[in-house]
């Protein structure tokens, strides 16, 4: 959205797929799960009055067009990519299918995971989670516009220190809601660490993938306990 009220930010997607495309030219294997909060957010049209299911498969639609917008800024860029949607849009885009997508990264690909899981009630975080295991991700970085995990909200209180590393028990028992806690538990049963980041600071989707501290690190057991 960037700094528009609605919608896609032509410089942001431009901004991120240049910086996409970094770590494609290093050799790494990426898969993206999109989501849609810029068009529509499930949640916040049930807020609303509009029943559950119904806003959750809008926001999933949503998704949709975020995934072909960066699939065309990707492809501009001279990458190959390939869209697979949870819902059939064979029109314009894959079905998810487990095996495709794997040999989809192993051509080279970028994958880009449209419409969430395909079923209501979960979210982008849950479906990254899913995606991640399944593909047999080392490493499942959420990018977000914040610059890591607090113990409260630093814009209401300045004086609270960003963790560094955090484990997901502690996640979960402090309620720090840094994403939902079915992608937490999920991500914990598979040992999957995660990175929390700041996707508007340039260079850092790069500065995880080479191991430099950036934002917080969610895993199993904090390294020195």
């Amino acid at each position: 959205m960037g700094s528009e009220s609605y919608g896609i930010d032509s410089l942001i997607l431009r901004q991120i797929s240049e910086e996409i495309n970094e770590i494609y030219q290093l050799g790494v294997e990426i898969a993206l799960v999109i989501g849609g909060g810029n068009i529509f957010r499930g949640i916040s049209g049930a807020s609303r009055g509009m029943d559950r299911s119904t806003a959750d498969y809008i926001g999933m639609l949503a998704t949709v067009m975020n995934a072909l917008a960066l699939q065309q800024a990707l492809e501009k860029l001279g990458i190959p990519t390939r869209v697979q949607s949870a819902i059939d849009i064979k029109e314009v885009a894959e079905p998810y299918i487990r095996r495709r997508a794997i040999r989809h990264l192993e051509k080279g690909r970028i994958v880009i995971f449209a419409a969430g899981t395909g079923l209501p009630f979960f979210t982008t975080d849950t479906t990254a989670a899913l995606r991640a295991s399944e593909i047999g991700a080392e490493i499942f970085m959420k990018a977000t516009k914040v610059d890591g995990v607090y113990p409260a909200d630093p814009m209401k209180d300045p004086s609270v220190i960003k963790y560094d590393r955090i484990t997901f028990t502690e996640v979960l028992q402090k309620n720090l809601r840094v994403m939902d806690a079915t992608a937490i538990s999920l991500a914990r049963e598979q040992d999957m660490k995660i990175v929390i980041f700041n996707l508007m600071n340039k260079g850092n989707i790069k500065r995880v993938i080479l191991g430099e501290s950036v934002g917080t690190v969610v895993e199993g057991v904090v390294h020195g306990e």
